[in-house]
């Protein structure tokens, strides 16, 4: 499946408290990995920011809603690629990780 030239739709309110949670993320482990860099910060107070925010219900909220748009949007076949893609990611607690491609984390 050629997806550089499709496009999804989503509604706006739900692309924008996606955006909201993830800018939150952003900015909040990166001001956490500043402080572990300079020694304010371990990593029980990361640990502490994930449980306090609800990081993960709020990543998989994020995931639901961008999944919801692409299984209305895309025949069966074309989500059931996306999901091997998926699958494919680095994921962490794994010894090694199942995809060998670049990292895209930025």
């Amino acid at each position: 499946m050629d997806m550089s030239s499709r496009e999804i739709r989503m509604p706006l309110n739900e692309v924008v408290a996606v955006l909201q949670d993830l800018n939150e993320f952003v900015v909040s482990l990166d001001r956490l990995g500043s402080r572990q860099a300079s020694g304010t910060a371990d990593e029980y107070t990361v640990g502490k920011f994930i449980a306090d925010w609800d990081v993960a219900r709020r990543l998989a909220h994020a995931r639901r809603v961008i999944s919801v748009a692409l299984a209305a949007q895309l025949s069966e076949e074309d989500n059931a690629e996306i999901d091997t893609l998926c699958d494919q990611g680095r994921f962490y607690g794994t010894d090694s990780p199942v995809s060998t491609s670049p990292d895209r984390s930025s």
